[in-house]
């Protein structure tokens, strides 16, 4: 069954129905499925499950490394960081989500999307949905964070959008001497500019990721990027 709109435009067709009719978000993001003919919005993002990208990339996942993973919206790629954050907490690891985008609802719904219960990973899986979150948040949150520990950060380009945090540049460098130290996985999801055309390439590379402040890409140990299925894994030099 085909959508009429990406899932990124029909969440936001959600958001304006719940402001409209002033009902949760949740209740939206039903009815915007039912339009789309399925029964629940998990059922919808469960067309996106990006079953053969975990398998790929979760065996490359090293700890003490800090990785970006982008795509344009409506890829998947919150879908996969939170396959990845299941996969690792299946092997016995624990998994944070630290996000400025989505709520505690969204995330929940992403596990449903993948066929997961997410309250039995509550006492592995530490979410973080503040208005709070930088670099030094996160640190201070993870202080006694166990090795191996997948870590995502919700997104790349939100981190410095206050104007009281640190520039984008630094975070970015606490956040890889961090990996290191705590030999922590930091997986940063990252937006990639629209001028991106697939029908010249078909995944975006590290020239494509947005960056409206100025960020050494060379800082990421590694590097993902996703477009319609296709997905594209290099190590920095």
């Amino acid at each position: 069954m085909k959508l009429s709109a990406p899932i990124y435009v029909l969440k936001q067709q959600a958001k304006v129905l719940s402001r409209k009719e002033n009902i949760p978000l949740y209740q939206a993001l039903d009815l915007i499925a039912n339009q789309e003919g399925f029964s629940a919005w998990s059922l919808l993002c469960a067309r996106t499950i990006p079953k053969k990208p975990v398998a790929t990339l979760w065996p490359q996942l090293r700890a003490g490394e800090l990785i970006l993973l982008g795509s344009r919206p409506g890829q998947g790629k919150t879908l996969l960081s939170i396959a990845l954050s299941v996969e690792t907490m299946r092997h016995g690891g624990q998994a944070a989500f630290f996000t400025l985008d989505f709520t505690e609802t969204d995330i929940a719904n992403c596990f449903a999307a993948l066929g997961e219960d997410f309250d039995k990973f509550l006492d592995r899986f530490l979410v973080d949905a503040s208005d709070q979150i930088c670099a030094q948040h996160i640190i201070s949150r993870l202080a006694s964070a166990p090795a191996k520990m997948l870590v995502v950060i919700d997104y790349l380009q939100l981190l410095d959008q206050k104007r009281a945090n640190p520039d984008l540049m630094s975070q970015v460098q606490q956040l890889r001497d961090f990996a290191r130290e705590r030999q922590v996985i930091v997986l940063c999801l990252s937006q990639i500019d629209r001028r991106y055309d697939s029908t010249n390439r078909p995944c975006p590379d590290i020239s494509d990721v947005r960056l409206p402040n100025p960020l050494d890409l060379s800082l990421f140990d590694k590097t993902c990027f996703l477009n319609q299925g296709t997905m594209q894994i290099a190590s920095s030099v």
